[in-house]
């Protein structure tokens, strides 16, 4: 198990949790953005740097993604094609999407963009706040946990288990 993480538009907080989750779980963790990205030293972090352009990090992730990875997005298209590649995505807000729970997410996010686009609604969503960055610890050490066992932890960086 990897965990991608689509870090263009990651918040600061939820990397700082990512960075400290995959040292102490041993899991490898590859942040992909189209700037550079500075992150601490460690065997189990590493960037992939791609060129701007619109989705370009998120054809890279679809590319790289196996089954069993966890992806951290935002994006909610892309996460629906992290779970048909029979992976796990999970956002900053801590809501895990799911084969289950997918399609509903993406109806929202399109009804959403509808009410958007007629003026009805303006403006996203609220700012991250401290409830949300502790839903998503909380998320992400659920599922880091239970599948504890399809990451093995004398695996190498870098090395397929």
């Amino acid at each position: 198990m990897r965990i991608w993480i689509d870090a263009d538009a990651c918040p600061g907080p939820i990397k700082e949790i990512l960075y400290r989750a995959a040292d102490r779980m041993r899991v490898e963790s590859i942040l992909v953005a189209n700037h550079y990205l500075k992150i601490p030293r460690s065997p189990f972090i590493k960037t992939v740097q791609v060129k701007a352009g619109f989705n370009v990090a998120d054809a890279r992730i679809i590319d790289s993604v196996q089954p069993g990875d966890l992806v951290i997005t935002a994006d909610i298209p892309l996460a629906a094609e992290v779970v048909a590649a029979s992976a796990t995505a999970l956002n900053p807000r801590g809501t895990l999407y799911t084969p289950d729970t997918i399609q509903e997410h993406l109806a929202r996010r399109d009804f959403m963009d509808e009410m958007r686009s007629a003026g009805t609604i303006t403006g996203g969503p609220s700012p991250l706040n401290k409830v949300d960055v502790q839903s998503f610890a909380n998320q992400l050490d659920r599922y880091l946990t239970r599948h504890r066992g399809s990451n093995l932890a004398d695996q190498k960086p870098g090395t397929d288990a």
